[in-house]
């Protein structure tokens, strides 16, 4: 095992220099392990490393925690980094040991482990600069995100400004869909982009809290993006609590915080999002006074989370009391409609950009129905069902779609069916409240669902035809004969009612 005194490092940003490694072995012998060649080896890995990191993560995660993380020493299946403070070390050891770990056994054969430490304060005179460096760049770092972390309006790139948390130009208000769960934040997010310079600051704070992919960051991003649009002027940053932390312990460690501060007092608008991944008592306080300190004088914050104030308990009473001061408002889940609205407008897009897609209604209806989860989880099972069409060229159907989603939708087993089942399985389909359905009404509207319900509950159920007109609203047993006869003739000569009886009957048996 061999003990290094005095090693060169090779940073990300400084990878074609060649370093010479001063090694000296446990038994007080110094010994030259490597020259040029040692270090075109570790410098060539790690390129392939940081490229890789910053292609897995993103921009924004790798310049946070590891733009400055150096290759230190390669010591049998070890390999060790450092990073400037401890901060980053043990941010990166609960959050991204793993990744690290995982990217340097491919890169270097034979090691395990991957061992993060924190540079001495005291270097040698010859590195003694690269410190500055660092320190200049921390500081560097907090003037350049002075900037409002927005695209303007002739960027092309789409990524926004590197130094804060960039904006996804596809997360705009245009494509952006509203139901019942999200039309309060909606409302809200877009009164506040609308503002003009001269009028007044209003839902201070505006505080947006759901379960992770609701709409929080898609509200946060379009904010930003129309606050650019309606009025150039107004400063505007949309910073994630992560982000935050780093230029804060960054201007710490640089001794710099003053513009720091000052930088937050200089903003319109802030747009924090993320707010439950804040950690640090010190963090919190200085969190609480910029917001503090942005609110009082009238200047926006929107904060965003995925829990309430009063459930963030890493915060404290005070900083917990003011966010619930303002407007809170929570996204629920999406209901049916929603869900049917986001993939048809994600479908839409799709067909945009390739003409062959044919997804027909049935399948909408279908992925709406049985994924249960955030857009995100609609967005990729719809993915799967495109790319399933394409790559099969079998022609998308209920049953295709099924067996394309499989591992999302688990079928379960046929059990027992009730009439109340299949109501409400009609009833939901067909937008029809369950009262209609029993209801005396003659309404087209209506009399085709109720008889479609008889149909299926005469086909799904071993119901004697007077119980089945028992349940729907009290109906002699040749009312749901008639229907039943009426529903199997229209089956036989429209094949988009068959499509939507089979889906019906596969929602039915398999909730």
């Amino acid at each position: 095992m061999m003990e290094c005194l005095s090693v060169a490092p090779i940073s990300f940003a400084d990878s074609g220099r060649g370093n010479r490694w001063n090694c000296v072995p446990n038994k007080g012998k110094q010994k030259v392990l490597s020259n040029n060649k040692t270090t075109a080896h570790l410098v060539d890995h790690w390129a392939r490393i940081s490229g890789r990191l910053r292609a897995e993560l993103g921009e924004d995660l790798f310049s946070s925690w590891f733009a400055r993380m150096e290759a230190e020493e390669r010591d049998d299946d070890r390999l060790v980094v450092s990073v400037p403070t401890r901060f980053l070390r043990n941010w990166i050891q609960s959050h991204y040991l793993d990744k690290l770990t995982e990217l340097s056994r491919q890169e270097f054969d034979g090691v395990t482990t991957v061992c993060i430490r924190v540079r001495p304060r005291g270097v040698p005179v010859n590195r003694r600069k690269s410190y500055r460096d660092n320190a200049l760049d921390a500081s560097d770092s907090l003037d350049r995100i002075a900037k409002p972390a927005v695209v303007r309006g002739n960027a092309g790139n789409g990524v926004g400004d590197e130094r804060g948390s960039p904006l996804d130009r596809k997360l705009t208000f245009e494509r952006f869909i509203v139901g019942k769960s999200n039309a309060l934040a909606h409302a809200a997010a877009r009164r506040l982009a609308d503002l003009r310079a001269a009028e007044p600051v209003r839902f201070n704070p505006l505080y947006i809290h759901s379960a992770s992919g609701l709409g929080k960051t898609h509200l946060l991003n379009a904010i930003g993006w129309r606050i650019q649009a309606v009025n150039r002027a107004r400063r505007v940053i949309y910073l994630t609590a992560e982000r935050f932390m780093y230029h804060f312990i960054a201007a710490l460690r640089a001794r710099d915080v003053l513009p720091f501060k000052d930088y937050f007092q200089s903003i319109d608008v802030l747009l924090i999002d993320d707010l439950q991944f804040l950690q640090g008592k010190s963090m919190q306080r200085e969190f609480c006074h910029t917001f503090t300190s942005l609110v009082d004088s009238g200047r926006q914050v929107i904060v965003a989370a995925d829990l309430p104030p009063a459930r963030l308990d890493s915060l404290d009473t005070r900083m917990r009391s003011r966010l619930a001061g303002g407007l809170v408002i929570d996204i629920e889940a999406h209901d049916l409609e929603l869900k049917r609205n986001i993939l048809r407008a994600r479908l839409a897009d799709a067909c945009k950009q390739d003409c062959e897609i044919e997804i027909p209604d049935e399948v909408i209806e279908f992925i709406a129905n049985r994924v249960n989860g955030s857009g995100r989880e609609l967005e990729g099972a719809l993915i799967r069902v495109i790319a399933s069409q394409q790559l099969t060229s079998l022609p998308m159907n209920v049953d295709n779609a099924a067996t394309a989603l499989r591992d999302l939708v688990q079928p379960g087993e046929i059990r027992s069916i009730r009439i109340d089942d299949i109501m409400k399985t009609v009833g939901r389909h067909y937008n029809v409240a369950k009262a209609d359905l029993l209801s005396p009404r003659r309404a087209r509207s209506i009399v085709r669902p109720r008889q479609i319900g008889m149909y299926l509950a005469k086909r799904l159920t071993v119901r004697s035809l007077p119980e089945i007109g028992r349940r729907f609203g009290g109906r002699d047993h040749s009312t749901v004969l008639h229907a039943v006869r009426k529903v199997e003739q229209l089956l036989k000569q429209d094949n988009a009612l068959q499509r939507e009886v089979n889906l019906l009957i596969r929602l039915i048996e398999h909730p």
